[in-house]
């Protein structure tokens, strides 16, 4: 796909810039309730779309990048793109997804209980038959859901196993730090605990309400790990509730993601467009600029396990962003 240059864009693309831009607007606007977006492109001559970029972070891109009806797609964890190209977890196939960039954010698995509970353990709950009662996120579409789902089978039960024991399953809209009524309905007696994301918004509340993260015992993490996880820790960092870090899986990173078929040109400029509006596009802060020069490595912030798509890696090497002799990513799957 040959790229016009720019100046030859701006007369017979000035509607669809107008649209784009008041999208942009859109979803930056407090009041705006619709913040996800799917934007497809074609030439004036296609019967069909072309390129299809879908922002939501949840897993449902993936399917339908396997599908074909989506080119560029985003995912947060990045480990889920893991579980797909090697067709674990809810992946009955392996899909060959590839990485274009990783927008870096730093995060743990969480799951938190209250203190009363008495529980200590992820297996605990197992073995006790613990009638938990639990808020997670009111999104059935989040990646919450899906990275859940696939912990507790490690550790031997399921959410249905915890309604059978007396338990409660509560879908609460938000994250904790986002919404006071999920923290709240702890402190209240409501639920017993909360299995989410974010740890480090929501980590200082919880502890002062008394709650405990459960760490992952070493079976199901290795489990997990087998699947395509990657294990991490919940830092006591000074906390004096805490009297160790808890291990559980890592939840970082926003994978920008294609599939190995897409067209070397089409992910070429989108990497160059990406690269252009470096210094318009927020970072995980915020604030531009984006940092692109670190998006295509492995990093605590943001991990990326699965290959890069090699026009991708190219054109990274090209502006030297990855040096010439190094690996883009370590190719696990």
């Amino acid at each position: 796909m040959q790229q016009p240059q720019r100046s030859e864009l701006a007369p017979i693309a000035i509607r669809s810039r107008l649209m784009l831009e008041l999208a942009s607007e859109l979803v930056g606007g407090a009041g705006w309730p619709y913040r996800q977006a799917r934007i497809s492109l074609r030439s004036r001559t296609s019967e069909g779309w072309d390129v299809t970029l879908f922002a939501s972070d949840s897993p449902e891109g993936i399917m339908q990048m396997a599908r074909g009806e989506v080119h560029l797609a985003i995912v947060n964890p990045g480990v889920i793109l893991n579980l797909a190209i090697r067709g674990t977890g809810p992946f009955k196939e392996a899909i060959p997804v590839r990485a274009i960039a990783v927008m870096h954010s730093y995060d743990q698995f969480v799951l938190g209980v209250a203190g009363h509970t008495g529980l200590t353990s992820l297996e605990d709950i197992r073995d006790k038959r613990y009638p938990l009662r639990v808020s997670l996120r009111a999104d059935r579409n989040h990646s919450i859901h899906l990275v859940v789902d696939e912990v507790l089978k490690a550790a031997g039960f399921s959410l249905d196993d915890l309604r059978s024991w007396g338990g409660e399953v509560h879908y609460d809209p938000g994250i904790p730090m986002n919404n006071p009524r999920r923290i709240g309905a702890v402190e209240r007696g409501e639920v017993d605990a909360i299995f989410d994301e974010a740890a480090r918004g929501w980590k200082r509340p919880a502890l002062e309400l008394g709650m405990r993260f459960l760490p992952i015992d070493e079976g199901p993490l290795g489990r997990l790990e087998s699947m395509g996880f990657r294990r991490s820790l919940i830092l006591a960092d000074g906390h004096p509730e805490m009297t160790a870090d808890v291990p559980t899986i890592d939840y970082s990173g926003f994978i920008i993601y294609t599939h190995a078929d897409v067209e070397d040109a089409t992910v070429r400029a989108f990497c160059e467009a990406l690269d252009r509006r470096r210094d318009t596009i927020p970072s995980d802060e915020g604030r531009p600029p984006l940092p692109v020069h670190l998006m295509c490595k492995d990093t605590r912030e943001g991990p990326l396990d699965i290959p890069l798509h090699p026009a991708a890696e190219a054109f990274w090497r090209e502006r030297g962003y990855l040096d010439p002799v190094e690996e883009a990513a370590p190719r696990r799957g």
